[in-house]
């Protein structure tokens, strides 16, 4: 639904990453190479990025 603010393993700050991964994935680049350019090395913080799934438009557009 909405990416989480901090990872929930290791702590690290990622909500501010969302938004320039989402827009760089959209552009067709690699997820691999987005991630090690926004400096996420961990896999428990680049598996919080690759599985989210951003639902809240669709639940705010059945809210109306």
């Amino acid at each position: 639904m909405i990416i989480p603010i901090r990872c929930f393993t290791c702590g690290k700050v990622i909500g501010d990453k969302w938004i320039p991964f989402s827009q760089k994935i959209k552009q067709g680049e690699s997820p691999k190479e987005i991630l090690d350019e926004l400096n996420i090395t961990r896999y428990c913080c680049r598996r919080i990025l690759l599985s989210h799934v951003d639902l809240i438009d669709d639940i705010l557009k059945l809210m109306r």
